[in-house]
């Protein structure tokens, strides 16, 4: 009976470290240690399965959730472009073909659902991992050490830079505008973006506009 009870108390114990910080089990290593530990468990409970059937969910679980940050992660990598000159391409492209924000999308609340969409899928990635690998990041500077063995999950970059791709999308679609008149319509509905932004609650979009 105390064996059972202990066992249940180890699998809630693994059943949140591997739901919260899953990026713990990535390694072969760690990953070899949780089944041998998994199926001395599964010894103690062999009358009816539960025990079995709790940690085989758990696995699939965490493989899952690996598999999905790991094609996230994939995804992210192919959109990265190789460092150009913006400038000199938008200077080889014929004037009919530069399309404005405004030719894409005239709505404010439009854009600001879409900027929204985007907010909320690098969000939604960033994991507890990430926070503290930023913080073990920062012992590690105090303390003059070395943290190469620390797994980059690259959430919190990718979140830092759509707020400074978004900050410099604002910024080259006004400058780009030759005419006055019509740099100050794009300040203004950029305005009413940041402004429908902020009814949405979307503060980050509304930050990086402004």
């Amino acid at each position: 009976a105390k064996l059972k009870s202990f066992a249940a108390k180890i699998i809630q114990l693994l059943k949140e470290w591997t739901e919260t910080f899953p990026y713990d089990f990535q390694d072969e290593k760690s990953m070899k240690e949780l089944k041998e530990i998994a199926h001395r468990i599964t010894q103690c409970d062999e009358e009816n399965g539960t025990v079995k059937k709790i940690i085989s969910q758990m696995t699939q679980n965490l493989l899952l959730a690996l598999s999905a940050r790991s094609q996230y992660q994939e995804i992210r990598e192919k959109f990265r472009q190789p460092v150009t000159d913006k400038g000199t391409i938008l200077k080889t492209k014929p004037q009919s073909t530069q399309k404005d924000i405004l030719s894409v999308c005239c709505d404010p609340l439009i854009l600001a659902q879409q900027l929204t969409y985007i907010e909320l899928e690098r969000v939604s990635n960033i994991y507890p991992e990430d926070l503290m690998q930023i913080v073990s990041h920062m012992d590690s500077l105090d303390n003059h050490k070395c943290r190469g063995d620390v797994t980059k999950t690259y959430n919190l970059e990718a979140y830092d830079n759509w707020f400074n791709c978004l900050s410099m999308l604002v910024a080259t679609e006004i400058c780009r505008v030759v005419k006055k008149k019509q740099r100050t319509r794009m300040v203004e509905f950029f305005i009413d973006v940041a402004r429908e932004c902020f009814n949405i609650g979307n503060f980050n979009s509304m930050m990086a506009i402004i």
